[in-house]
């Protein structure tokens, strides 16, 4: 009973792998691109949490700003994915121009912030 059983849950998750695969293969390549934005925000977030683990958050301040930086900073790319996406209706009347000059308002009030939480 054991085998079967995980016979069919690999044949499942591959199932699911192949279709999402191939629902995102259908992605357009802009939202790709913020898509890739968004891993390296999120990344570059828990490298330094486990710079901070490893080596100890002395400037806590400086820790602070770096992870709320990453993490500000996806957040916006996610918003900014969301209002570019054709497939969205709620922001079907918002043009991909305005919507990025959004995310670059956003990110400069985000970063001026973090400066000034720096000290």
């Amino acid at each position: 009973m054991g085998k079967a059983s995980t016979s069919s849950t690999t044949k499942d998750a591959l199932a699911l792998f192949n279709t999402l695969r191939s629902a995102y293969s259908a992605t357009p390549t802009s939202l790709k691109i913020i898509d890739l934005y968004v891993g390296f925000a999120v990344s570059t977030a828990l490298i330094q949490v486990v710079y901070m683990a490893i080596v100890g958050s002395f400037p806590f301040n400086s820790f602070l700003s770096g992870v709320l930086s990453c993490t500000g900073t996806a957040v916006l790319a996610v918003c900014l994915r969301i209002q570019v996406n054709k497939e969205n209706k709620e922001f079907k009347d918002l043009a991909p121009e305005r919507a990025f000059a959004d995310f670059v308002l956003c990110n400069l009030v985000l970063h001026l912030v973090i400066m000034n939480f720096l000290g």
